[in-house]
């Protein structure tokens, strides 16, 4: 609590599905100078509108959340948006961020990060042991080149930014729009309109033999809090969850949950994306204490009753 008393901390991505859970739990550890930059208002691009936005909060820590991202669809359609958009963003705050003066900068990756095969579970020391998945190659690499940043900058200015590797979060909030969705919000969304509709089935992207973790975002935020208050190094830190699970048994679980009596047809001409993702979550064990602690299928029954609640 003491930690983040006087601290002056600027979120960006403050009111997004990450976001908005980072800005509670640092409201909740008596943080009180709080600033969530919305993109209207400040175009996070451009280095005119980040300096007037540190000026005016005048912070002491500025965790980096924001992010332009969407599901493999997504991904394919936009892939020099979603360069050019993640990469100016990083590359501009934490210069920004280092010109003028602030103590400590967060800045977030993505497991998009990692090379396309490499070894289960990931380890840090294995994220430049090849090129990323193809499909969302040009948003991982955007946002890779903020650990290159972290750590040249650690070196050359002894800035204090340090860089941590989530992986796939889910939880209430999540986007549930269709084109941008990631996997759980989209299967969560197709089974209960089907339902609702009285279809007799649903389609899902690739063979199901794609595997995937994901970390609650209640998880991900206190880990990410976990890392601002103790970690300073820009070693890179992966946050998961340390479990996988096949894209076949997550539909198989979801249906289940959701009560939807169809059945699942795969269509194989669509993309399964990396092939596997799983985390060594042993560094952020060590460095800060950060390890998991909401079960898959309890966060996955949350996510759907909040979905329940607010259908798009």
């Amino acid at each position: 609590m003491g930690f983040w008393k006087d601290k002056r901390v600027v979120v960006t991505g403050g009111g997004g599905f990450l976001g908005r859970v980072v800005v509670e739990q640092l409201r909740k550890k008596g943080c009180k100078h709080i600033t969530a930059p919305r993109s209207a208002q400040f175009d996070l691009r451009k280095s005119s509108a980040i300096h007037k936005l540190f000026t005016q909060a005048r912070p002491d820590m500025v965790i980096h959340l924001a992010a332009v991202v969407g599901g493999i669809g997504a991904n394919r359609e936009n892939p020099g948006k979603f360069f050019y958009d993640n990469l100016i963003m990083g590359v501009e705050l934490m210069e920004l961020a280092r010109r003028m003066g602030i103590a400590k900068f967060v800045a977030i990756g993505t497991i998009c990060a990692y090379p396309k095969f490499c070894p289960v579970p990931f380890k840090e020391n294995n994220i430049w042991d090849g090129y990323p998945e193809e499909t969302n190659a040009p948003y991982g690499l955007a946002k890779k080149m903020l650990l290159v940043q972290s750590q040249a900058y650690r070196q050359q200015y002894g800035f204090n930014s340090i860089y941590l590797l989530p992986v796939n979060l889910y939880g209430p909030g999540d986007n549930f729009s269709w084109g941008t969705s990631h996997v759980i919000p989209a299967l969560i969304r197709k089974c209960i309109e089907a339902k609702a509709q009285g279809h007799k089935h649903i389609t899902v992207w690739g063979t199901g033999r794609a595997t995937r973790e994901f970390l609650y975002v209640d998880d991900a935020a206190r880990g990410i809090i976990m890392a601002a208050e103790k970690y300073n190094n820009s070693d890179p830190v992966n946050l998961g969850a340390g479990f996988e699970i096949s894209i076949k048994k997550l539909v198989n679980l979801i249906v289940k949950l959701t009560k939807f009596k169809g059945d699942i047809v795969w269509d194989t001409s669509k993309p399964d994306g990396q092939p596997r993702r799983c985390l060594d979550t042993t560094r952020a064990r060590k460095e800060f204490g950060f390890k998991a602690k909401v079960p898959f299928e309890m966060g996955l029954k949350k996510t759907i009753d909040w979905y329940e609640r607010n259908p798009i």
